[in-house]
Formats: structure tokens, sequence, C-alpha cells
């Protein structure tokens, strides 16, 4: 009895996806004004899910990175999807208008998302910015593969050893196997909503 207790209250305190999870799908706005769905991509073998901003400092220092993860793998099948859930009326720099200029004038080509409602940041979990999901299609599913930080090195990106985000990338790619799945997403906390 007291198991089955102990079984429920961790489910019910679980907070998002884990490694191996399926993630439902969700539909959010781009910074072109158009409602984007993962199923839109029907050629994905999987995606970079990173949830960035246009504030945190931490953030800036990942752009030109994250930039360069979609140019380097939406042509292999992993395009990177970046979804903003900060609360505007917290960070009016993460606004919708200001993720549109921001976009405009980094001339991102990847799709940049606002979650103004939150629901998809609390489904998948997700605590900073910036902080990786990779899925990946097994059947008709996506599942999560990976969760963290993008590399070890936040600040001189030509120090970091373990590229998280590309090495987990790689390797499905190849159908093989890796080992590193989960690590500890190092940025500004997302600035939730007052409940």
């Amino acid at each position: 009895m007291i198991l089955v207790i102990a079984m429920a209250s961790i489910q019910s305190t679980k907070k998002g996806y884990e490694v191996g999870d399926v993630v439902r799908d969700f539909n959010l706005k781009n910074v072109e004004g158009k409602q984007v769905s993962l199923s839109n991509y029907k050629d994905a073998k999987g995606f970079i899910v990173i949830f960035d901003c246009n504030s945190c400092p931490v953030s800036k220092l990942y752009n030109k990175r994250i930039q360069a993860l979609h140019k380097k793998y939406s042509s292999s099948g992993f395009p990177v999807v970046a979804i903003n859930a900060n609360d505007a009326e917290k960070s009016p720099e993460d606004s919708y208008e200001q993720m549109v200029k921001e976009a405009k004038a980094k001339e991102y080509e990847f799709a940049y998302l606002y979650d103004q409602s939150q629901e998809v940041a609390h489904a998948f979990g997700a605590t900073n910015t910036p902080q990786a999901f990779i899925l990946v299609k097994k059947d008709a599913a996506l599942k999560v593969a990976y969760i963290g930080a993008i590399d070890n090195n936040a600040r001189d990106e030509s120090k970091a050893e373990k590229k998280y985000v590309e090495n987990a990338v790689d390797a499905l790619l190849k159908n093989q196997p890796f080992s590193i799945t989960k690590t500890k997403a190092i940025g500004c906390g997302i600035g939730w909503k007052d409940a």
C-alpha cells in the first residue's frame, strides 16, 4: 500500500517530459504571424527544440550557435524550433513584438515561436533559457532523446569540449546510441506568469 502511494506521489509531482517520453504536438504563432506545429514539418526526422528568449545574457551568448545548429542539421531532417515562453509583462524585451524585431535583425532561418500561455513550456518541463530538447521520430511518434545544455561552455564556444546537442543529433542520424541524454541547462530561469 505504501509503495502504491509513493508511486502515485511520484507521478503527480513529475513535471514535464523525460527522455523516452512521447511529445504532444503544439500550435504556436511564429514571428511571421503564422501558426506552426511540429506536424507541419512533413520530412523531419526529429527536432532541436530550444526554449530561448531575447533578454537572457546566456541566450545571447548562444544565439549564433543556435543559428549554426539549424544551418548544420535542418537539411538532414533536424531543424531548430525555438520557443520563447517568458512572460512579457515581467520581461518586455521578450514580447512578441520584440521577438519579431530580433528575428528580423538577426535574420533567423529557424522557426521562432511565442508560447504566450506558457502551456508548451510547462508540458516540456522547461526551466531555463536556453534549454534544448532533442526529439526523434519513432514510428509515428516524437520521442525525447536528449534534454539539457547545448554544450559545456556558455562563455566561449571555442572552449566547449562537450557539444551535447551536436553529439546527440550526429548519433541519431547514424542510428547509434549515445551516452549523455540529460544535462543541466545553464541560463536564466523562465519568467513565469504569476499563478
